[in-house]
């Protein structure tokens, strides 16, 4: 991966489409709405379905970003690259009823952080919206946006949770996903609403992630908290390409897949590593819980082959970010936390 020094060549990289996309906008049909797109992820998702359209010779189809767009900046950034926009609150039943018919949804509303302070707003937006999504597109396939939150912590020293793990969580947010995932599966069952629950942890742009909090820590001499003692990660334009590819995955009933990298990353040691790369040593401060949230992604990689972007790239494109005084937007994974308090 080149170096990345501006905010317009990172989301070129992040929205950049992969031949798996390409292949599979050529066998899928009709156009491709996103829901929740105004998020961290969405912008640069709903521009990779357009270029991939674009690229294989399918611009007459539609890209349609949904979200309440509170920053008209960011609608219009997305209607630059070619992609509809629609404000729209999808707490509104009404306004939702009235949104256009696509074949192909990719979901990603959601709330996290917060949690703590307003757990009712949490569990409607993360349930109740569901729940009118999944009446209005019952006819559609519908790549659901999770996280690999819904599983408990595992042994640290184990395999990490699979597909087939329990979905036993710390904390009301993880739970509150868990029910996100009920909701559309009790749609799916009555309706035949093909759907894939799209379980992800951790994606990684430069301007957020767990690369880049444990970064900024060594950068200014703060206190790195290894309780938490491992992660899996993955480059955001590698987890945007798997979810359009998942598309093609749906089923009814729906189909859970884990999206993260297979290598098992150690706060510990990447804390060192950026330690070398910035000439910092790193405050590590804990010690590693036997416990800790990891995954086995080894079904989407299956599926999917590895991602196009290595640990090592990702390291180093954020170390040359930090370096750059590269924009970030200030929100914390929060990784370390062990309680699911959020």
């Amino acid at each position: 991966m080149n170096p990345i020094s501006t905010v317009e060549a990172l989301d070129e990289a992040l929205s950049r489409p992969t031949p798996g996309v390409l292949d599979t906008l050529r066998a899928l049909e009709g156009d491709v709405m996103v829901l929740g797109a105004g998020g961290k992820m969405g912008p640069t998702l709903a521009r990779m379905v357009r270029r991939g359209l674009d690229e294989i010779g399918h611009g007459h189809r539609r890209v349609i970003a949904v979200s309440r767009f509170s920053s008209a900046s960011a609608a219009l950034a997305l209607q630059q690259h070619g992609v509809e926009t629609i404000a729209c609150d999808l707490l509104d039943r009404a306004a939702v009823t009235a949104l256009p018919d696509a074949p192909n949804i990719i979901f990603m509303a959601g709330q996290k952080f917060g949690t703590s302070d307003a757990p009712e707003l949490t569990w409607v937006m993360n349930t109740l919206v569901p729940a009118i999504v999944a009446e209005r597109f019952a006819k559609s396939r519908i790549v659901v946006f999770s996280t690999g939150c819904v599983y408990p912590l595992m042994p640290s020293d184990g395999p990490g949770a699979s597909e087939s793990s329990p979905l036993t969580p710390p904390g009301e947010y993880a739970n509150s996903c868990v029910g996100r995932e009920r909701v559309f599966t009790h749609f799916a069952k009555q309706n035949g609403t093909r759907t894939l629950l799209f379980r992800l942890c951790y994606a990684i742009d430069l301007r957020y992630g767990v690369l880049l909090d444990v970064a900024q820590k060594v950068a200014q001499g703060l206190p790195v908290d290894v309780t938490m003692g491992a992660a899996n990660v993955i480059w955001q334009g590698d987890a945007n390409a798997r979810a359009i590819q998942c598309l093609a995955h749906a089923g009814s009933p729906p189909v859970a897949l884990n999206v993260t990298g297979l290598e098992r990353v150690s706060i510990r040691s990447l804390a060192q590593r950026f330690g070398e790369l910035l000439d910092r040593p790193p405050l590590i401060v804990g010690v590693e819980s036997p416990m800790a949230w990891i995954w086995d992604a080894a079904q989407s990689y299956e599926l999917f082959g590895p991602p196009m972007v290595s640990l090592d790239e990702m390291i180093e494109a954020t170390v040359h970010w930090l370096q750059q005084g590269g924009a970030t937007i200030g929100k914390p994974t929060h990784f370390e936390i062990q309680d699911g308090q959020f």
